[in-house]
C-alpha cells in the first residue's frame, strides 16, 4: 500500500513546491515593478523640479545640485535637490503622487488613496528634516536659519486635508523661492558651499544608488 501511494505523495510535494516557487517569484516581480514604478514617477517629478529651477533661477546667484548622496551615521542619505543661493540654501524633497493625499506635519506616515486603494508612505516633512540636519552638519559655518526645507508635490495628487506647512505644489515653487529676497549669503560663500557639498557627496552612479537602497532596506527591514 505504501508503495502505491508513494508516487502520488511525491507528485503532490512537487506540485506544492512549484506553486510555492511560482508564488514567490510572482510576488517578487510585483514588488519589484511597484518599486520601479514609484522610482520612475519620482524621476519624472525630479526632472520637472529641475527644469523649473534652472529656467528661472540661473547662476551665478543660484547653483542647483541634484540627487545628492551624503554619508550619514552608518549609511547614507539621498537628497533630491539642493539649491544654493545668495538668498539661502534650499533642501528640496520631491514627491510625485496622484490621487488623494491625507497627512499633517506631525503624522509619522501619510496616506495616498486611488480608487479606494490605500497606501502609506513616510511623512516627507520628517524625511526632509533629516536631510536638513545633514546639510547643517556639512555647512556648519552657516547659521541654521539660512537652510530651508521645502517639499514639492509634482504629480496630480491633491491634499484632502489642509496642505501641511512646508509643502507646496510645483506651480507654487517659483513664487516660493522668489519670496526669499534678502541677500543672506555672499557670492564667495555660495561658491564655497557648492565646493564643500561636491567634495562630500558620493559619485552619482548606479552603484551609489544601489548601496543607498540596500542601506534603507536594512534600516527599515
Amino acid at each position: 500500500m505504501s508503495n502505491l501511494f508513494l508516487p502520488i505523495i511525491v507528485a503532490l510535494i512537487f506540485a506544492s513546491l512549484v506553486i510555492f516557487v511560482f508564488g514567490f517569484l510572482a510576488g517578487f516581480a510585483i514588488k519589484s515593478y511597484h518599486r520601479y514604478s514609484i522610482r520612475t514617477n519620482q524621476n519624472h517629478g525630479e526632472a520637472a523640479v529641475h527644469k523649473v529651477i534652472v529656467s528661472n533661477f540661473p547662476p551665478p546667484n543660484y547653483h542647483l545640485l541634484n540627487n545628492v548622496t551624503l554619508p550619514f551615521q552608518n549609511g547614507t542619505t539621498q537628497i533630491d535637490h539642493i539649491l544654493i543661493s545668495t538668498k539661502g540654501i534650499f533642501v528640496i524633497e520631491t514627491k510625485n503622487y496622484s490621487g488623494w493625499i491625507f497627512g499633517d506635519e506631525k503624522s509619522k506616515q501619510w496616506m495616498q488613496v486611488i480608487y479606494r486603494v490605500k497606501s502609506r508612505f513616510q511623512n516627507p516633512i520628517h524625511q526632509n528634516f533629516l536631510h536638513v540636519k545633514v546639510i547643517q552638519q556639512v555647512l556648519d559655518f552657516l547659521p541654521k536659519e539660512q537652510i530651508h526645507s521645502v517639499v514639492v508635490f509634482t504629480g496630480n495628487g491633491q491634499f484632502k486635508t489642509s496642505t501641511p506647512k512646508g509643502v507646496i505644489y510645483l506651480n507654487q515653487l517659483i513664487e516660493f523661492l522668489k519670496n526669499f529676497q534678502d541677500e543672506t549669503i555672499s557670492a564667495n560663500r555660495v561658491e564655497f558651499c557648492v565646493g564643500r557639498l561636491e567634495c562630500k557627496r558620493y559619485e552619482v552612479t548606479k552603484m551609489t544608488d544601489l548601496q543607498h537602497r540596500e542601506y534603507l532596506a536594512q534600516k527599515f527591514s
